[in-house]
């Protein structure tokens, strides 16, 4: 064990354990009005779950968006960030038109659908922006912007199937309905394949179904 080593983290290594989690649950957002920036997030339809005064040099106004695990928070006295300056914000959605034409319905300046000229993520600004979806319709290649008041800005990112090892066995999550009839889908389809294989009628599709929507993100497909 070296000098800035502590004996508990000497056993953690020892014994192989696990990384603890560490879970990603608040951001902070510089805004220069409070109350402007609180009518615009509820106007997103976020949740609104704490706005406390202590005195006139510190309050805190704290958000979360639909079907979220992580909180946007904002106020007097939370940070020494410019207004503004908070860029690059990314909400992930499985139904990107759907999202944008709710926003835009309720008067919220949302930018075309975009896709990067690289394919690749999306670069910095506007710079490499070709207009519509990615034309291969590549999960996480679809994208659309929009900024609050202060100019913080957001990227919606369309997500339809994730990456191999994205979601852990233990919190497999959906985000909206829609999200999870797709994966549904995809369960019923590869459980059809399995059926023709064992040549019978598998009683069992249940634990079938739920195994295939874990393991599917992870990569790790049922196929027997």
């Amino acid at each position: 064990m070296n000098a800035t080593q502590t004996h508990a983290e000497a056993a953690t290594a020892e014994k192989g354990a696990q990384p603890l989690d560490m879970k990603l649950e608040v951001l902070v957002i510089p805004v220069s009005d409070v109350d402007r920036a609180k009518q615009f997030y509820a106007s997103l339809g976020w949740r609104l779950d704490v706005d406390i005064a202590k005195d006139e040099q510190f309050r805190v106004v704290h958000f979360t968006p639909p079907g979220s695990h992580c909180s946007v928070l904002f106020g007097k006295g939370v940070t020494t960030q410019e207004p503004g300056s908070g860029q690059g914000f990314h909400l992930i959605v499985s139904d990107l038109n759907a999202v944008r034409a709710t926003l835009v319905g309720q008067g919220v300046e949302v930018s075309e659908i975009f896709h990067d000229i690289g394919g690749l993520f999306h670069h910095a600004g506007t710079e490499g922006r070709v207009s519509g979806p990615h034309p291969e319709g590549k999960s996480y290649g679809s994208f659309a912007a929009f900024s609050d008041p202060d100019g913080n800005g957001w990227i919606f990112q369309e997500v339809t199937t994730r990456l191999p090892g994205r979601i852990s066995e233990r919190d497999t999550s959906f985000t909206s309905s829609s999200e999870l009839a797709g994966a549904l889908r995809r369960a019923a389809a590869a459980h059809g394949e399995h059926e023709k294989r064992i040549g019978h009628r598998d009683e069992n599709w249940p634990d079938w179904y739920a195994d295939y929507i874990v393991r599917e993100p992870k990569g790790g497909l049922q196929s027997t």
